[in-house]
């Protein structure tokens, strides 16, 4: 186990570093969200094959990954074509100054590098350790990560196609999912990560491996996610209105006031 873990990391951080050197010459660092769909393919691949062993769980949660990471991927480069650099890391670009290649190449893309392999140990370990049958319970694990696919999917899809319509220049996204949760997509990514967790589970010591959800979860609700995308419309009355009405992550009736 142990060895597979350095190998995959290793090939991460090598992964993240073309990346890097990627985002030097297109002068955008924001390509680094395409590696992160991308790079969780790379690990379920990596550790699967590195294990030699080919068993159905280990198959499984790594057409998994490949099916969500591909969707993510190509998601993302299609909402970036065309469009200058993501603000988020338009502002780091200006606050960095001098240090701005050093600390790109540290905070930005060694540091995803690791968070992916943390979030991705799930698969990680299902792959390295010794085979367990598939059962019944694991249709729990997979129901978890089919609705979590859902909701990330069917929230980005709407929003892209609310984003392309001129007519919606300016206006906030309250409506599909985004009426019952202010990121569908941000839950919905969550969700499939606990169900891979799940899917760890019936192998010994499988319950470790909640770090990757944990990872991920902590990411997403306290750190990169719906903290930093809603500074940017702190200040909108809109947005205030949105946001008492509807839930920050858990899908929930919109309500008429108070705080969601």
């Amino acid at each position: 186990m142990t060895s597979i873990l350095l190998l995959t990391t290793g090939c991460i951080l090598l992964y993240m570093t073309g990346w890097f050197i990627a985002s030097r010459l297109m002068a955008r660092n924001d390509i680094a969200d395409v590696a992160w769909g991308l790079g969780f393919i790379l690990a379920a691949g990596v550790s699967l094959v590195s294990a030699g062993v080919y068993a159905p769980r280990g198959l499984l949660v790594s057409g998994m990954v490949l099916t969500w990471g591909l969707r993510l991927a190509l998601h993302i480069h299609a909402r970036n074509r065309g469009r200058g650099e993501d603000p988020r890391y338009r502002k780091w670009r200006e606050e960095w100054g001098r240090w701005f290649v050093i600390r790109s190449f540290l905070q930005v893309f060694m540091l995803q590098g690791l968070l992916l392999v943390m979030v991705a140990i799930p698969v990680i370990f299902i792959n390295a350790a010794p085979p367990v049958a598939l059962g019944w319970p694991d249709l729990v694990g997979v129901a978890i990560w089919l609705t979590g696919l859902s909701f990330e999917a069917v929230g980005d899809w709407q929003l892209l196609r609310f984003l392309r319509n001129p007519a919606n220049r300016g206006s906030l996204m309250t409506s599909g999912l985004w009426r019952y949760t202010r990121h569908p997509n941000y839950f919905g990514e969550v969700s499939l990560w606990w169900g891979l967790w799940l899917l760890a589970l019936p192998i010994a010591g499988g319950w470790l491996t909640i770090i990757g959800p944990l990872t991920i979860s902590f990411l997403i609700l306290k750190v990169s996610g719906i903290p930093m995308l809603e500074k940017q419309y702190e200040e909108r009355a809109d947005f205030q209105e949105y946001k008492r009405r509807t839930s920050a992550f858990f899908p929930l009736p919109p309500r008429p006031g108070g705080t969601a």
